[in-house]
């Protein structure tokens, strides 16, 4: 019983230990992502308002889709702290008072074991005192009492520091399962109106635009500024044929409110 019971509270110590490290470095990693992805989107805006139209189009969307990502993964951080990691942290001192429960109790046993002793002793002693046979008799029998009340106590302890630890990892998995699915369902919905957003540029439309400007190479201000509106004109067009998923979703929000 003694092993078992020191084994339950020492896997629980490793291996809670362990995924609270690995899924504290998880959350970090994907904190760093969300970074890294912040640091694309504003590197596509400024590439974007160097091309023409289509791609100029398509880029904008594809930054303001990724960015709308952005704003889940940071979310699925907060909830992976949370729901994931703060329980887990919480086992530390948990698994202490477990262990302080355990040392009580070998302390009571290590007390009754030399009750038990030096009765036996006594017992082997034939000149010993009746009255002081009796007495060690009676300690030996609280000893006993309180011994067997101790690893009662400490079995209980024990059964239910199992029975909260499945229910704790059960809940703390499904909740990380859960996070990791409201996340990546966003993102694929999001991702899957960018895919058909990019892959609706029309590559002709801006070759068109940029082999004109080739052919007309000594055109004047006016004629200049006269594309520029064209350009700007087309663009106008191209972005409200072709919304990014984070503009669809902004004008549903005001139109709600």
């Amino acid at each position: 019983v003694n092993i078992y019971m020191e084994l339950t509270v020492s896997h629980a110590e490793k291996y809670l230990g362990q995924f609270c490290s690995l899924l504290a470095s998880y959350t970090w990693k994907t904190g760093k992502l969300r970074d890294q992805a912040d640091m694309l989107v504003r590197q596509l805006n400024d590439f974007s308002n160097t091309e023409d139209p289509e791609l100029r189009t398509c880029l904008k969307n594809l930054a303001e889709d990724l960015a709308m990502v952005q704003d889940y993964r940071q979310a699925e951080v907060e909830r992976l702290e949370i729901k994931v990691i703060t329980p887990l942290k919480a086992y530390g001192d948990i698994v202490e008072n477990k262990r302080v429960s355990l040392h009580t109790w070998k302390r009571t046993h290590c007390r009754f074991h030399t009750v038990i002793t030096r009765q036996n002793t006594d017992s082997s002693l034939t000149h010993t005192r009746t009255h002081t046979h009796t007495r060690t008799q009676v300690n030996a029998q609280k000893a006993t009492n309180i011994a067997h009340r101790s690893t009662r106590q400490l079995e209980e302890t024990i059964s239910d520091f199992q029975r909260q630890k499945l229910e704790d990892i059960k809940r703390i998995f499904t909740d990380f399962i859960t996070v990791e699915m409201v996340f990546h369902a966003k993102a694929l919905e999001v991702y899957t109106h960018t895919f058909q957003n990019l892959d609706s540029m029309d590559i002709d439309k801006d070759l068109e635009v940029r082999h004109t400007h080739l052919l007309e190479p000594g055109q004047g201000v006016e004629e200049e500024e006269e594309d520029e509106e064209e350009e700007d004109e087309s663009e106008i067009e191209a972005q409200q044929s072709r919304q990014s998923y984070a503009s669809q979703y902004a004008q549903i929000l005001r139109q709600k409110n």
